[in-house]
């Protein structure tokens, strides 16, 4: 498990000492999606029993993406969720005041650009011309950018179109689009049920690293009750590495797929919440600077602006 301490961020926060400082009858919202640790940890109930007696009361908002859950949190409809690389940035450069408060290490197999079983396209190569539907602003967005200079095709050379996860798969079903580039559980969903072809994965291109994001009022206001978060993601995240099959049970309840479907999305998951690291920081801002130069985003950002540094830690997050 991983130790209070190191979730803390630099020590600053006793947990246990700081739980007397929460205002009664508070509410903590929690965007969540159809994936990761944070949607286990909603299907194990724990963190409500662990903030009920502190009279915080958890309410859950599904999105379909990172990029709508990350406008309701700018709009302060949630306070705390999980987004993949991308989004965040989107977000930072549309001027959502968030702060990244952890991380999950790098899953790069939870991702993919997938075709149709019958498509004639081999390789990245072939998306030349081809219609890509995704969601704009999600981590599939970087993916795509990334696969396409690694086969040596500029991001101009393909027609995006951007669609929410559900209406991208009627699309893809349609045969309307070449290809989708999708992220787990959905793309175990259209591995399983469609029989979609991966055409590539995040492997060798991307990390797809998970972040943990909270308003940055908040944050700043609530850091004790981001420390029980974090804690009770590491609590959760230590179990699900060690039980696939009861983590895969939980989310088929969650995200409403069969457990055969999750089980595949479970097993490319990654767990070990975290606090920044400065290689990370430096991935997100090599993923800035990337869409800044595409002009995907208005304006150039520094990502570390947006960086956690809880109240009262006498030293930095990196480490």
């Amino acid at each position: 498990m991983l130790a209070l301490t190191a979730i803390a961020f630099a020590g600053g926060l006793n947990v246990a000492h700081a739980q007397t400082k929460v205002a009664a009858k508070s509410v903590l919202r929690i965007g969540y999606q159809k994936y990761g640790t944070l949607t286990v940890l909603k299907g194990s109930a724990s963190l409500e029993k662990r903030l009920a007696p502190l009279g915080v009361e958890v309410k859950w908002t599904e999105f379909p993406a990172g990029p709508q859950l990350l406008e309701g949190l700018n709009v302060g409809s949630v306070d705390f969720g999980t987004t993949g690389e991308a989004p965040p940035i989107f977000a930072q450069a549309a001027g959502a005041d968030l702060l990244y408060v952890g991380n999950e290490p790098a899953a790069p197999a939870g991702e993919a650009i997938v075709v149709p079983k019958g498509s004639a396209l081999k390789s990245v190569a072939d998306l030349k011309g081809k219609k890509i539907v995704l969601n704009k602003g999600s981590n599939v967005h970087y993916l795509l950018v990334k696969l396409l200079e690694k086969a040596g095709l500029a991001y101009k050379d393909v027609e995006v179109v951007f669609l929410a996860p559900a209406d991208a798969r009627a699309a893809f079903e349609r045969g309307s689009v070449d290809a989708w580039a999708i992220w787990d559980p959905f793309l175990a969903a259209a591995e399983k049920q469609l029989g979609a072809r991966v055409l590539a994965d995040g492997k060798g291109a991307v990390s797809n690293h998970q972040f943990y994001l909270a308003s940055r009022s908040y944050a700043q206001k609530h850091p004790e009750i981001i420390s029980v978060i974090l804690d009770e993601i590491a609590k959760t995240g230590d179990w699900s590495a060690k039980n696939i099959k009861a983590t895969a049970a939980i989310l088929s309840v969650q995200v409403g797929l069969e457990p055969t479907i999750v089980e595949l999305s479970v097993g490319r998951f990654s767990y070990g919440v975290k606090p920044l690291s400065e290689a990370v920081i430096q991935e997100q801002q090599s993923i800035a600077d990337t869409f800044a130069d595409l002009k995907l985003i208005p304006k150039r950002i520094n990502v570390r602006e947006a960086v956690w540094l809880p109240s009262g830690a006498k030293t930095s997050v990196l480490k």
